[in-house]
């Protein structure tokens, strides 16, 4: 099939316009550097992606905090801030789960309400929400405090392949979605399962029953075929695709930018953005990737066994570094096998956060000790209780029993998940800190952010021309005599001292 000049039109006439979601400094760093992208890599660019002409682009979620707090030494609402300000033309976007910002448990209704209303005072006037067990209830609320604070709410649905998650289910869930009131509907491939031909039903199948609403496709490149399987998602009606800069782009990230425009255009539909900015974040980028030593996007090769573990491409170097800090790297697809066979005994959860934690931590576990279930971390006794949400298909009768059987798993059955007040838990750290920093506390561990504030800034310049000063730096800092000399080209340097 050939896809050139294949876009439907319009009722005039007319080419069908694509609207494009950018991903360039929320899940492309998320993928390839494990979201650390501090504000002196960001900010440089964010005026070219502010003036290209996005629809949206995708800045934040809550995990970033705790990563550029504990790894970059780097406040992140301060991040933040700044990155919102500088893109004033283009409406920026955070991502939440519906009921949880916190690690993976529950989080309070007066935590999530107070997360959004920040999010929206600090500039962020979008939000996609997602939950793996469609929690409507959760869903709907979270979007009524989202749209009372003038933003956008997107529900996302999160694919994955499973019997029982067919293009019925998904359009089912759709209508309940479209029913909360949403602004639009988002889906989810995180690990990049599609199919051409899945992509063609299921995207018809959710766009059918969104009605008016758009819908928006947000496909992984884990198994090479995203770039495709966008093509096919715009043919079923697609109205928006998430993108990122090439060189956070393609393997574990989403398709580039470049690459999607230009084949969008090919098989006949308009993009409405500015190429020539494409340059500038690219060799940005680059430069940031080589000054600090961190890895740029790379395709990836079809597997069939990403269809066995179904597992999101940025969990699998956490499980690599768990398996070796015991001595047990050499196992590492041992557990991939024991993550497929647990989360079908787990009634098969989508492998997006929290559940690919909660069945990839089990799996561990059960590698580990040699003896399956004989651990089970409380997260797991509270997804089985019940309390994330309805399986999409029962557990497991035998290990619902095992899960359920010790004193702790029983404590649960009649628990509720606490719903603090703010009084109450701004008591926990004084009573008097502002509603920012209530946030903060609680997503991050307070000896983390005491560290990061005793950490001075870093600012790198990651101009063009810098490279050449970063190598005179570190001739001078390594020089032992008192004199040195540096020539290259036309650009000649003599220093000397007394030692």
């Amino acid at each position: 099939m050939s896809y050139l000049d294949c876009a439907p039109r319009k009722t005039d006439g007319s080419r069908r316009t694509i609207d494009i979601v950018d991903q360039t400094l929320r899940d492309g760093p998320q993928s390839w550097w494990g979201m650390r992208l501090r504000k002196d890599m960001g900010l440089p660019m964010a005026t070219d992606l502010d003036r290209t002409g996005f629809h949206t682009i995708d800045l934040v979620g809550s995990s970033i905090f705790e990563v550029l707090v504990r790894h970059c030494k780097e406040d992140p609402w301060d991040q933040l801030i700044s990155l919102s300000k500088a893109m004033p033309r283009t409406t920026v976007r955070a991502g939440t789960r519906s009921n949880g910002i916190v690690t993976f448990g529950l989080t309070a209704d007066s935590v999530m309400d107070l997360w959004v209303q920040r999010l929206c005072a600090h500039g962020i006037g979008s939000f996609w929400i997602y939950d793996g067990l469609f929690n409507m209830d959760k869903i709907g609320r979270l979007v009524k405090t989202v749209q009372a604070e003038g933003a956008q709410a997107i529900p996302c649905i999160l694919y994955a392949d499973t019997p029982y998650h067919t293009d019925e289910y998904y359009a089912a869930r759709t209508r309940e979605l479209v029913a909360t009131g949403a602004d639009g509907i988002e889906l989810e491939d995180a690990a990049g399962l599609l199919t051409p031909d899945r992509t063609r039903s299921l995207v018809a199948a959710i766009k059918g029953a969104a009605g008016d609403l758009p819908v928006e496709i947000h496909f992984h490149s884990n198994n090479a075929m995203a770039p495709v399987n966008y093509l096919e998602g715009v043919l079923a009606g697609a109205d928006r695709v998430h993108t990122a800069s090439r060189p956070l782009a393609a393997g574990v990230s989403l398709p580039s930018t470049e690459n999607t425009v230009a084949n969008l255009r090919y098989a006949g539909f308009d993009v409405d953005l500015d190429d020539s900015y494409f340059a500038a974040v690219e060799e940005h980028l680059l430069r940031v990737a080589d000054y600090e030593e961190l890895p740029v996007g790379q395709p990836a090769e079809y597997s069939l066994f990403q269809y066995r573990h179904q597992l999101p491409g940025g969990m699998a170097g956490t499980f690599k570094a768990q398996l070796r800090d015991r001595g047990m790297e050499d196992r590492f697809e041992e557990v991939l096998d024991e993550m497929s066979v647990v989360r079908e005994e787990l009634g098969y959860p989508v492998m997006a956060t929290p559940f690919s934690q909660l069945v990839g931590t089990q799996a561990v576990l059960n590698v580990v000790t040699g003896s399956r279930y004989s651990v089970v971390p409380d997260e797991v006794m509270i997804y089985a209780n019940g309390f994330y949400g309805k399986p999409v298909a029962p557990l497991d009768p035998n290990v619902l029993d095992k899960i359920m059987s010790s004193p702790k798993a029983k404590s649960f059955e009649n628990w509720e998940p606490p719903q603090p007040s703010l009084a109450d838990l701004r008591a926990k750290f004084g009573g008097s800190i502002s509603d920012d920093e209530l946030i903060l506390r609680l997503l991050v561990p307070e000896s983390d952010i005491d560290v990061m504030r005793a950490t001075p800034r870093r600012q790198r310049d990651f101009s063009p021309t810098s490279r050449q000063a970063r190598y005179i730096q570190d001739l001078v800092e390594m020089a032992v005599g008192a004199y040195l000399h540096i020539e290259a080209g036309d650009f000649s340097l003599t220093l000397e001292g007394d030692h």
